[in-house]
């Protein structure tokens, strides 16, 4: 089976919004620049949107490895590879991740935005989080998401569930890092291992399950149960609803929208 590339997401900052972007190189734990800093409050535990709907209005913009984050007229900024030199051991889930600080200024004006004491940290490298994939059997390197490094959607799953809301919704509130066009809806579940133009190399591990982050409107943060509600009647397995399907890459490589991805079944 092949399908075309028709949206690639980075999220540079976990929580945050994300960058529809032309191109993207995947490695081993995520795109580049996807998902590599986050906030952490006092105790070291990272915040989303799950807590702080309001991050969803945090917009962050990269020109020239210089990293802005812009909230209500309001920007910070820093360097790609700014840091201050302490370890800071945080944790994502039930994975330990070692991240440093990236500035105290920073941290600071993210701290008012949010009225709460909150640090920006970025991953110390690409092996400084490691995650049990429980369907392998295996550890592997991530970055700051959730849990696996990629997610993957298929434009007919979200057309489905619209055909069942009252009010539709777009396909941000899914978080995807690699949209494709499909015709049925969750075929993406059904993905053994899949290629992208033949080069880059990526495992489907298992469907995705979602939480209460798809209930919240990414342009305005007013929160709408009906769509993980009408999920649950028909994508619930066990006590997990699901939409997506979780991916590690293989194979690094340059990925672009238009690109062709060949499944293996």
């Amino acid at each position: 089976m092949t399908f075309t590339i028709k949206e690639l997401i980075i999220y540079p900052i976990k929580g945050m919004a994300g960058i529809s972007v032309q191109e993207a190189m995947a490695r081993p734990i995520g795109f580049a620049y996807d998902r590599r800093w986050m906030l952490i409050n006092e105790g070291g535990r990272f915040l989303s949107q799950r807590e702080f709907a309001q991050m969803s209005q945090f917009f962050p913009q990269i020109e020239d490895n210089i990293i802005h984050i812009h909230y209500q007229g309001q920007k910070v900024s820093f360097g790609e590879n700014e840091l201050l030199n302490d370890e800071i051991q945080t944790t994502v889930w039930d994975d330990q991740a070692t991240t440093i600080e990236v500035n105290k200024d920073v941290s600071a004006s993210l701290s008012s935005w949010l009225n709460m004491e909150v640090r920006l940290v970025r991953l110390k490298d690409e092996k400084s989080r490691s995650h049990h994939a429980t369907k392998r059997n295996s550890d592997i390197y991530a970055s700051l998401a959730d849990g696996y490094p990629y997610l993957i959607a298929g434009t007919a799953s979200l057309d489905h569930l619209n055909t069942k809301l009252s009010q539709p919704i777009p396909m941000n509130r899914f978080r995807p890092n690699i949209v494709i066009e499909t015709n049925e809806p969750h075929i993406e579940d059904s993905f053994g291992t899949f290629t992208i133009n033949n080069q880059v190399h990526f495992d489907n591990i298992k469907p995705c399950g979602r939480c209460q982050v798809i209930t919240i409107d990414q342009k305005t943060t007013v929160i709408d149960n009906e769509p993980l509600k009408m999920l649950a009647t028909y994508r619930k397995v066990e006590n997990s609803v699901l939409f997506g399907s979780n991916a590690v890459c293989t194979e690094p490589g340059m990925v672009t929208v238009g690109a062709l991805l060949q499944v293996n079944l």
